[in-house]
């Protein structure tokens, strides 16, 4: 059995599919691949497949990833990604077909670049000046209290025309994960920017060795 890994892109419109939806598409798309992929066993049988760092609804990506298994011992990459280009949906494109080098429970960071209004300039710089800025942060064990600017303890912005971004490097992973929607939440709730229509884009996720995800 060998475990093949499917890169693809998520973007536009397909950022508002729900990782539930993501795999019922997944399932259809390999199943009009033709590819001889490997299901499970039992009463109803299904496609194996593990999604790496799952993102909310909303949210882009260029890193995004699902192992599949199949019985095949060298599998063509190169005729899996031809397969798989021309049935996947308007937004997800697929980048790559690789065999894994790392286990998802290696990934500890990712990189995001975030669009937002021009306008919301000034809260960029009022959080920069703050000296804590404590959200509360769903968690296993119900509600959490932490402090953003541990993590992030200065956001630098570029503006161009309408428009300023930033990137953010943030924890994810097993032990903590943190998302730039904790950062928006509390730039509109405590400093009024109008965060409506922002883009998050993660660009990369890197292990513990600050290497790329692969």
């Amino acid at each position: 059995m060998t475990t093949v890994r499917i890169w693809f892109t998520k973007t536009g419109e397909a950022s508002y599919i729900s990782l539930l939806d993501l795999q019922r598409v997944m399932q259809r798309s390999l199943k009009r691949s033709g590819l001889p992929v490997w299901y499970t066993l039992g009463f109803n049988p299904h496609i194996y497949m593990t999604f790496a760092c799952p993102l909310p609804l909303g949210q882009e990506s260029l890193v995004e990833s699902v192992d599949v298994k199949t019985e095949q011992e060298a599998p063509d990459l190169a005729a899996w990604k031809a397969a798989l280009e021309p049935v996947m949906p308007l937004g997800v494109a697929v980048t790559a077909v690789t065999l894994p080098r790392c286990k998802a429970e290696q990934i500890a960071a990712a990189r995001y670049s975030v669009t937002l209004p021009a306008g919301c300039a000034a809260a960029l710089e009022q959080y920069n000046q703050r000296q804590t800025a404590p959200v509360q942060k769903k968690s296993k064990r119900g509600m959490k209290e932490i402090d953003l600017k541990e993590y992030c303890p200065r956001i630098d912005f570029v503006c161009r025309a309408q428009e300023l971004t930033f990137e953010m490097l943030l924890p994810a992973g097993e032990g903590l994960t943190l998302n730039p929607s904790l950062w928006l939440g509390l730039l509109e709730r405590d400093h009024g920017a109008p965060v409506t229509g922002a883009r998050v884009l993660r660009t990369r996720l890197l292990t513990k060795n600050s290497e790329d995800f692969s």
